[in-house]
């Protein structure tokens, strides 16, 4: 097998080929899918390994120690030998990683060969193709939880230990000094405990990525930003902890921890940084001082890590293997977000380049990943499935004029960009406005003249006299509440997204098949825009296939705005990517077939592969860090010698044999919403097909899905039609 390696004298980067480790009693063969690089610790030993002698000595004053004792106790040469033999060895790295049993030690029943199981351990979860990890080092994964999202576990263990030891109170103020990756995961913990974070690094993407993920404020240490936000937070107090995980040699991490602690404030040292307490500092507040020992109880415990002798839960709430099983729950059910930490995956193979890259600088990440050959690619980025749609529909209802509509929802798009264009439509009638809070029903039935406003959603899907509901909500709603209207027999006009999951999807055609009603249209409104539909006519039809590029400067979002809410409301690309894919399946004539994701380190610009049956693809950019002053949307189609291209839905080209460019003037962006609502009317009022088939609504969300298990498992996606 291939493991990394580093002689420590010369500073040599290897993969070499060794023997596979024997599975011994009372642990596990595992064969990895994903390791993660520690750019922290690991970095600093790849980078003392490269100095000189004195250069080691002085950056390891504790091994000094140790060699100055032999001295006096064995004498020089021996020591020398010693020492030099220790030092001219390969010594493994890594220490984090997630991986699939292979076999199974004497003693063992917790896990069996086949198992997905997250590792820890400097010894013992390498970056090998395969670790013998013994029981109490190694904790089964969580079911849906991604293998690249289990390979933070170790990371997550230390940053969540560290946490335990702050001893986090509800409605607390922290202060986190270093936004690497044990210092994104620690605001994170704190965010998701009921903390308020404020985060310390001088690099200023750290810190915006910091603040995507929960952060209060975070800015640079010698900004008056940071002291400023903390006074804010805390009436001038002082906040209640500050976790040190930073690195280097410099002494302010720990004298700006003792200027921003309140009185009596804890103080928890995580990382590897300069500990010069400054006394009188510490003293007059009298601070208390507290050190996270990695993973928690049970590290350097031979008889624990080893051996396998657990303490008792009575004893020690929180051991090695318990926080680790802890961390991974907390990823799996949202409330920790490792994907935006991940900058880089690299392909075991190209370990070393990896690390030459992110030793010199060229390689910029907060966390990156070992993607191992027949792991995590075609065995752990499965096909999403994209349903068949069997239903035999209902009897529609006779044509009949007004169409009476009910809204769920009446927020900005609904009020903006929905009813705007119905109050003015003529065989339309507003029905009933839904919502949680009784006044913004109020607000929506004044201003666009609701016969009635209620907080009751049952009594509208109960109303015989409702023919159709619009579902403008949040999307971690859409589903369920698309189910229940098409259960009750209405037409749906659902927001994009249809859904979030394969199972919130799976649920919805349930309902179609259960009921008969099959009367949906998500809210895919760019295929109506009037300018992109002459584009297509002038176009025309294609005979080969084609290549399509839809660039979305997508822009950052403001601080607090509720699509960051991963957890509960999905990615962003999950929000609102179905109205590009769904752009382009309509103007390539198909469905897509397959789906490749990658993002970009440290943000979230996406470029998204998608093929289609006859060969066409398909590219996405969906970018946030672009100029806002640049257009939002354009899009090119290139085929048979012949291009279209898009300008922000105000204008359109296409060349060919002839050239036509649509009007030079100024006009409205009219990016399809009245298109696309005149047309559900007209499908509702007559009972005939709706806009868009239900087999293109769902394939759209599927391959909307498929992008972010491309995206965890490192590989092209098919997307597969089942029966």
């Amino acid at each position: 097998m291939k493991q990394v390696v580093q002689n420590y004298k010369s500073g040599e980067l290897a993969v070499l080929d060794v023997p596979v480790p024997g599975c011994k009693p009372g642990g596990v063969l595992v064969r990895s899918a994903f390791s993660l690089i520690s750019t922290g610790t690991e970095l600093m030993k790849v980078s003392e390994a490269g100095m000189s002698m004195l250069g080691k000595a002085r950056s390891r004053p504790d091994q000094v120690a140790k060699v100055m004792q032999s001295v006096a106790t064995n004498g020089v040469p021996a020591t020398y030998r010693k020492v030099m033999g220790k030092l001219d060895s390969y010594t493994p790295l890594g220490y984090s990683l997630c991986g699939v049993v292979e076999q199974v030690g004497a003693g063992i029943d917790d896990v069996k060969v086949g198992d997905l199981v997250a590792c820890a351990g400097n010894e013992h979860a390498l970056h090998a193709e395969l670790n013998w990890v013994p029981k109490n080092l190694y904790t089964p994964v969580p079911d849906g939880l991604a293998p690249r999202h289990a390979a933070f576990g170790t990371v997550g263990s230390i940053a969540l230990q560290g946490v335990r030891q702050g001893e986090s109170r509800l409605g607390e103020v922290a202060l986190v000094i270093g936004l690497g990756l044990i210092g994104q995961l620690v605001v994170q913990l704190l965010t998701a405990s009921g903390v308020r974070v404020v985060g310390v690094d001088p690099d200023p993407v750290r810190c915006e990525l910091a603040e995507r993920l929960g952060a209060a404020a975070c800015g640079d240490p010698e900004s008056s930003a940071v002291e400023a936000s903390v006074a804010e937070l805390t009436g001038g107090h002082g906040v209640d902890q500050v976790y040190l995980a930073a690195g280097g040699g410099s002494n302010q991490p720990v004298e700006l921890a003792a200027r921003l602690c309140r009185d009596r404030g804890r103080v928890v040292d995580i990382g590897k940084c300069r500990l010069d307490l400054p006394w009188n500092a510490y003293y007059e507040k009298e601070l208390d001082v507290r050190f996270s020992r990695s993973y928690g109880p049970g590290r350097y415990d031979p008889e624990y890590e080893l051996e396998g002798r657990d303490y008792p839960i009575g004893y020690v709430r929180w051991t090695e293997r318990r926080n680790l099983a802890c961390f991974l729950d907390l990823v799996a059910r949202g409330g920790v977000d490792v994907e935006p930490l991940i900058s880089h995956v690299a392909d075991f193979d190209d370990a070393v380049e990896t690390y030459r890259s992110l030793k010199e600088g060229d390689l910029k990440a907060v966390a990156v990943l070992f993607r191992y050959p027949g792991q995590g690619v075609e065995a752990q980025a499965p096909a999403v499935a994209v349903p068949s749609v069997n239903v035999r529909p209902s009897p529609v209802r006779a044509a009949r004029t007004p169409v009476r509509l009910a809204f769920v929802g009446a927020g900005n798009y609904a009020t903006s960009m929905l009813l705007p264009h119905l109050a003015q439509r003529d065989g339309v009638e507003l029905s009933t406005v839904v919502t949680t809070t009784a006044l913004s029903a109020t607000n929506a039935q004044r201003k666009f003249g609701f016969a009635g406003a209620t907080t009751d959603l049952d009594s509208v899907l109960g109303d015989k006299s409702v023919d159709a509901v619009f579902v403008v909500t949040r999307h971690s709603s859409h589903a369920e509440l698309t189910r229940k209207a098409l259960l009750a027999g209405k037409a749906v006009f659902v927001e994009k997204p249809l859904a979030l999951s394969e199972d919130e999807l799976a649920g919805v055609l349930a309902a179609v098949e259960e009921s008969g009603n099959d009367r949906l249209q998500v809210g895919f409104n760019r295929r109506f825009a009037p300018l992109l539909r002459e584009a297509g006519t002038r176009f025309g039809a294609r005979t080969g296939p084609a290549s399509l590029r839809y660039l979305v400067n997508a822009g950052r979002l403001d601080h607090g705005s509720w699509y960051l809410q991963q957890g509960t409301e999905g990615s962003r690309f999950a929000g609102e990517g179905g109205h590009f894919i769904d752009t382009a399946s309509w103007l390539l004539g198909a469905d897509p077939v397959s789906v490749y994701a990658i993002t970009t380190p440290g943000n979230e610009d996406l470029q998204i592969l998608l093929r289609y049956p006859d060969g066409s693809t398909a590219t996405v950019s969906y970018v946030t860090t672009g100029s806002p002053g640049f257009p939002k949307e354009t899009l090119d189609m290139v085929a048979d010698g012949k291009v279209l291209r898009l300008d922000d839905f105000v204008r359109a080209s296409v060349y060919g044999s002839k050239r036509w460019v649509s009007s030079r003037l100024p006009k409205a962006r009219d990016k399809g919403q009245n298109a696309e609502l005149a047309a559900f009317v007209k499908a509702v009022r007559t009972g005939g097909p709706m806009p868009v088939p239900l087999e293109s609504l769902v394939a759209t969300t599927a391959a909307t899905l498929a992008v972010q298990a491309s995206l965890a498992g490192g590989a092209p996606v098919t997307l597969a039609r089942t029966r």
